[in-house]
């Protein structure tokens, strides 16, 4: 059975940091792409970052690119996502994600996901 459990959310003034880790289990971390969604109240899900199985490659959603990173850890089993310079437009539920498919190269498809509970993300003004 796979788990992705998400740890790191919080409050956190606009301009400040977060980090959120996934750690995952019962798939075999290695061979899946990694990622992150994220839902506001009010929105749907929308696609945060991936990163590919291998580490070398990261796609990202423009509304986060040069203030998100996304990172893996395969000896730990675990993703995660390095957020700066937040903004209150940030504020949302942010979901960790894992491709079923092994080695799928690309940003992670939602029908196709694994998905962990989700951690709040708030960001104040």
């Amino acid at each position: 059975q796979v788990q992705l459990v998400e740890s790191g959310g919080g409050l956190v003034q606009a301009g400040g940091s977060l980090r959120l880790s996934c750690a995952a289990s019962g798939l075999t971390f290695s061979t899946a792409a990694m990622g992150w969604f994220r839902q506001a109240p009010g929105k749907e899900r929308e696609f945060v970052a991936t990163i590919s199985w291998s580490g070398h490659n990261s796609w990202y959603v423009n509304s986060v690119e040069g203030r998100f990173t996304i990172s893996r850890d395969n000896a730990k089993n675990t993703a995660y996502l390095q957020m700066n310079s937040l903004k209150p437009e940030d504020t949302a539920v942010y979901y960790c994600a894992a491709d079923s498919s092994a080695r799928w190269f690309g940003p992670i498809r939602a029908q196709h996901a694994y998905w962990g509970q989700g951690t709040q993300v708030t960001v104040s003004s």
